[in-house]
């Protein structure tokens, strides 16, 4: 009997020690690279999106636009969609187009289908209940030139203990009047290799 509350006092202990254990946090610099377990992280989409973006906003098609309809052309996201084998928040990769496009002054976004019905309604409660001169009217909306698609894939190779991993990230713009692929490119820069330890007995 003395044994076994020996035995119980002993791990009763142990757990308390555990759960006391304190957690350490530290903070580093945006631009540092972590990659923990080999999968899709922020540094990837940094690399991947400043590679697309750039050759987004020097295509000679939107130039040709600008110089065509003397403005520059507005662009509304549809989605970069996540065809690739594990969990990835796409909406970072869409926000960060996004960003970066609007703050090169080349193009210009106009809001997406859910955030327009929530500004359509809006507009119609101010309709109601503001006053004439801070009413803002229905119908003068701007319409998009283009529409900004893409998606994330993966190619996964296994062998014993060793996993390749390469994410193909595709984005392309539609002309929205001719429904004509105006620009398109891919990044296949992200190839990963994870060697899993084998758990020693």
């Amino acid at each position: 009997m003395k044994k076994f509350a020996f035995l119980f006092a002993a791990v009763f202990t142990g757990l308390i020690m555990v759960s006391c254990g304190s957690t350490k946090v530290s903070r580093v610099d945006s631009d540092e690279v972590i990659d923990l377990d080999g999968y899709w992280n922020e540094s990837d989409v940094r690399i991947v999106c400043d590679s697309l973006i750039e050759e987004c906003i020097s295509s000679p098609r939107i130039a040709k636009f600008e110089g065509q309809q003397g403005r520059a052309p507005v662009v509304i996201i549809d989605s970069i969609r996540n065809q690739s084998s594990e969990h990835i928040d796409t909406s970072i990769v869409e926000k960060k187009f996004q960003t970066a496009i609007i703050n090169s002054g080349v193009m210009e976004f106009v809001s997406s289908s859910t955030e327009r019905q929530a500004l359509r309604e809006e507009k119609a409660d101010q309709a109601d209940h503001s006053t004439y001169d801070t009413a803002k009217e229905m119908d003068q909306e701007t319409g998009a030139d283009f529409m900004l698609k893409g998606s994330v894939k993966t190619i996964v190779q296994s062998a014993g203990d060793k996993t390749v991993r390469t994410y193909y990230v595709y984005a392309e713009l539609h002309d929205i009047r001719t429904n004509k692929i105006v620009w398109m490119a891919e990044n296949d820069s992200i190839k990963k290799v994870i060697k899993r330890q084998k758990a020693k007995l």
